[in-house]
C-alpha cells in the first residue's frame, strides 16, 4: 500500500470510530485509487481481449487474475468449477461477507474489429476449429474486477467486513458434454466458507452510452435453453430424391414452422418470448441426399409456464412435420439458465450508489432484456443485483450500436474506470449497510 492511500484508510477508520460520517471520504478514496490504475486496467483488458479463450478453456486468463490476487495479498483458490479463480479479502473491520463477480470465456466469433490489440487465436468449439473472440465484453469484466480487487486491497482497514472475487469460467455455457460455470461454481462451494449474503455482477455493452448504467428490479434478464433437433432420413443419390428421406427439406420445415410458435400460438401481451434456430448441419456432398439433419437453437422466455409451454411446442412441430415426411426426430431441451432476478430490496439498497458513482442523470430503470446470464444461479441461492453500464462512444448513434456476440463488436475503454469504482463502492456500501 503506498503512504498516501494507508493515510486516507486510517483517517477512514479514525472517522468510523468516532462514529462519524465516512461516507464521502470513503467515496473520494476509492475514486482516487480507482484512477491511479485506470491505465493499467485498459493494459490489461486489452491483453485479455488479445489472448481470449473458450469456455472451460480459460487457463491462462485463471493464472492472470490468480496471480494478481495473490500478489494484492488475497486468499486465492484456483481450479473451482474447473477454471474458476476465487480471492477473499478480509477487511481491517468486522462485517458481513459479499461477493463480486466477473466471467473470463471468450465466443467461437473470428474477430472483424480491425483493433491493433484484435485476437487472432483460434480453438475447437464442438468438433471445429474456430476463431475466439471476446465478442460479449467478458474482457472488460475481468479487467474491471481485477482493478477492483487492487482498490480494495488498496483500502483494506477501511473495509467493514469480507470480500469475495468470484472469477467464472463458462459463462457462454459448458462445451456439449461438459459441466461448467456459475451453477458448477456454486455445487463446489463457491458461495461458502465465508458464506456470502449478497453478490452483484455488471454486464457492459453498447446498448448503452458510455458513462451511465441501467437495471432493473426484479425479473432483469430472460431464462435460456437450448434445444438440438436430430432428424432421421434416408439417403439416397441426389439424382433419385424420391428413393429416400430428405432431412434437409424436414429440417427447413421444421425451422418455418418453428417461427409460428412466437407469432401465432403464444399470448405474448403475457410476457416476451424468443425462439431462434442458430445452426443447422447436414449433408457432405452436392449430389447426395444426407441420412441425417441436426437442428439447435435458444429459447428464452420470463415466465415459467409459458416456458413449459414452448418446450411443448417445440416437441410437437418437430414430431409432427417430420412424420408428415417419413422421417423421425429426437429432441432435446436443455434445463438452460434461470430468469436473473435483482432482489427488489437489495436493488433499492443499492440504486443510490450506482447514482453516486455514475451521476443522477445517468443511472435508469430499463425494460426486460432477452439476453440471459448464469448469473441467475447465484441469484436463486442468495440476494443479487445485476446491471449494465454503457459502453457505446459518444460519437455513435444508438441506432448504429453493434450488438454483443458481433465479431464488430468493441467498446468505449473509458467506461472501465467507472465500472472499477462502482463494483468497488457497491462491495463496501453493502457491508457498510449490513454492519449498521
Amino acid at each position: 500500500m503506498s503512504e498516501g492511500s494507508l493515510k486516507t484508510s486510517v483517517f477512514v477508520i479514525l472517522l468510523v470510530v468516532a462514529g462519524m460520517p465516512a461516507h464521502g471520504e470513503l467515496d473520494a478514496a476509492i475514486a482516487s485509487e480507482a484512477a491511479k490504475i485506470e491505465a493499467q486496467v485498459i493494459a490489461w483488458r486489452r491483453d485479455i481481449h488479445e489472448h481470449p479463450e473458450l469456455s472451460n478453456r480459460e487457463f491462462r486468463t485463471a493464472k492472470l487474475v490468480a496471480e494478481h490476487l495473490t500478489k494484492l495479498g488475497f486468499e486465492v483458490r484456483t481450479e473451482v468449477g474447473g477454471t474458476g479463480v476465487v480471492g477473499v479479502l478480509k477487511g481491517g473491520l468486522p462485517g458481513g461477507v459479499v461477493a463480486l463477480r466477473a466471467e473470463m470465456d471468450a465466443l467461437p466469433v473470428i474477430e472483424k474489429t480491425g483493433l491493433a490489440y484484435a485476437s487472432k487465436e483460434t480453438g475447437v468449439y464442438e468438433g471445429n476449429e474456430v476463431g475466439v473472440m471476446h465478442a460479449c465484453g467478458h474482457d472488460n469484466h475481468i479487467a474491471i474486477l481485477m482493478g477492483a480487487a487492487q482498490v480494495l486491497a488498496s483500502l483494506r482497514e477501511a473495509v467493514p467486513g469480507t470480500v469475495k472475487l468470484i472469477f467464472q469460467p463458462a459463462e457462454e455455457g459448458a462445451p456439449k458434454g461438459e459441466e461448467g460455470g456459475a451453477d458448477l461454481m456454486i455445487a463446489e462451494g463457491v458461495l461458502k466458507n465465508p458464506d456470502v449474503s449478497a453478490i452483484f455482477g455488471l454486464h457492459i455493452s453498447q446498448g448503452g452510452l458510455v458513462g451511465g448504467a441501467v437495471y432493473r428490479e426484479g425479473g432483469f434478464m430472460a431464462s435460456a435453453q437450448r434445444f438440438d433437433i436430430r432428424i432421421q432420413g434416408k439417403q439416397t443419390h441426389g439424382a433419385r430424391p424420391w428413393a429416400g428421406v430428405d432431412p434437409i427439406v424436414v429440417g427447413a420445415h421444421i425451422v418455418t414452422a418453428l417461427q409460428t410458435i412466437v407469432s401465432r400460438q403464444v399470448d405474448i401481451t403475457r410476457a416476451p418470448v424468443v425462439v431462434t434456430v442458430g445452426t443447422f448441419h447436414s449433408g457432405m456432398r452436392n449430389n447426395i441426399v444426407p441420412e441425417t439433419a441436426e437442428l439447435s437453437g435458444t429459447i428464452r422466455t420470463f415466465d415459467p409456464d409459458v416456458r413449459v409451454e414452448i418446450h411443448g411446442m417445440i416437441r410437437r412441430i418437430a414430431e409432427s412435420v417430420a412424420a408428415t415426411q417419413g422421417a423421425s426426430v429426437e429432441v432435446e431441451i436443455e434445463v438452460g439458465v434461470p430468469v436473473t432476478y435483482n432482489d427488489p430490496e437489495l436493488t433499492a439498497l443499492m440504486v443510490p450508489t450506482l447514482r453516486r458513482v455514475y451521476g443522477e442523470n445517468n443511472v435508469a430503470s430499463t425494460g426486460l432484456v432477452t439476453g440471459a446470464e448464469d448469473f441467475s444461479f447465484y441469484q436463486e441461492k442468495i440476494p443479487g443485483f445485476f446491471f449494465f453500464i454503457g459502453g457505446r462512444p459518444a460519437d455513435v448513434a444508438a441506432n448504429d450500436a453493434i450488438p454483443n456476440h458481433s465479431p464488430y463488436f468493441y467498446v468505449d475503454e473509458s467506461a472501465l474506470l467507472p465500472g472499477v469504482r462502482a463494483m468497488s463502492q457497491l462491495a463496501v456500501d453493502y457491508l457498510n449497510a449490513i454492519a449498521e
